[in-house]
């Protein structure tokens, strides 16, 4: 009886010893520098903002709870009574609603008009350089030439609109007197300032859509403004969240233009005009206490924080299904993703 000895097979055969990779010193150098490049060309802000950001907003929430002194650079800690004082103040909220209305006459109509502005200027006109640049000239004029001049222009007694007005037969209105017409005054310095600067925002947004869609669309009959609902307002919802949100920390913190509606930058006679960001400047510079300034500050910057978190859940909840279908993949899916496709 013989036995054969079979050939193993090319499955039956074990796999080559492949030899182990090193790494070198400059391929350890580009894997290192590919992972924290990033985070170095992004550091200079954070860097800057830490010195001239963040560490103004602690060093003011600490004097906001002592009784501060400027001139001994000293104080003596007396913990909420500074909150507690200015939340009993009539004058800080009379300050707030001027503050709120003078932001909600100056962000919708700014919205509406930008957004007017950038469909315009999204079209094929001529000269299209031209007219985006002088959308922009009135966010490069100066904020206190800009109060002049509208300071002119809505004068009670000798002020251009005015005149107008008189010869329209509609008769003069106290812009300086009444609290709602100096409102309005105001929140046109603002949308003069402002409305270009968020045209060409949304413009850029605009163009960012893709010409298939308005094409298709065209075939199939649809209007230019149903094009506009239908396709240009849905691919713009992130644009106009973030201008929104820029809108309205802007609009809180809106300071030049009231205080440059009059010679005295003091928000009117009864406080028509007043608003928060005055009424610290007169408390910190007009009454030397910075301890409720300092306060005040922070009272602003909580208010501009639950705002800004209120537009940051719609901004997800409206952002959050747009381009995908079904259901998202969670953070450690994703990574768990990305590390498949590494070693891959």
């Amino acid at each position: 009886m013989t036995v054969t000895a079979t050939r193993p097979t090319r499955a039956d055969a074990p796999p080559p010893d492949r030899p182990i990779r090193v790494l070198s010193f400059s391929q350890r150098l580009s894997r290192w520098d590919l992972k924290l490049s990033p985070y170095l060309y992004i550091s200079p802000f954070f860097v800057l903002f830490a010195i001239v950001g963040l560490f103004p907003i602690i060093y003011t929430g600490v004097i906001s709870f002592m009784d501060w002194d400027q001139v001994r650079r000293s104080g003596e800690f007396i913990g909420f009574d500074q909150y507690a004082w200015i939340l009993t103040q009539p004058k800080f909220w009379t300050a707030l609603g001027n503050t709120f209305s003078i932001f909600l006459l100056s962000s919708v109509p700014q919205l509406i008009l930008a957004m007017f502005i950038a469909a315009m200027l999204d079209r094929h006109i001529r000269a299209r350089t031209f007219w985006r640049m002088s959308a922009l000239l009135p966010y490069v004029v100066a904020p206190v030439a800009v109060g002049l001049i509208f300071n002119a222009l809505f004068a009670d007694k000798s002020g251009a609109i005015n005149g107008f007005l008189s010869l329209v037969g509609i008769g003069s209105i106290p812009w300086h007197v009444e609290p709602f017409w100096s409102h309005v005054a105001i929140a046109t310095m603002v949308n003069y300032r402002w409305t270009g600067y968020n045209a060409l925002i949304l413009l850029a947004a605009m163009q960012a859509i893709p010409r298939d869609y308005y094409e298709a669309a065209t075939v199939d009959g649809a209007n230019a403004f149903r094009q506009f609902w239908s396709i240009t307002l849905p691919s713009l919802k992130p644009t106009l969240i973030f201008v929104i949100i820029t809108s309205t920390i802007g609009g809180l913190q809106i300071f030049d233009e009231p205080r440059m509606f009059d010679q005295f930058g003091r928000g009117g006679s009864a406080q028509q005009w007043l608003t928060i960001t005055l009424y610290l400047y007169d408390i910190g510079w007009g009454e030397w206490n910075f301890g409720r300034a300092a306060a005040m500050a922070w009272i602003l910057f909580l208010i501009i924080l639950a705002i800004g978190l209120i537009n940051l859940l719609i901004t997800r909840s409206l952002v959050r299904d747009e381009g995908t279908r079904g259901r998202q993949l969670s953070r450690r899916e994703r990574r768990a993703l990305k590390r498949a496709e590494a070693r891959r």
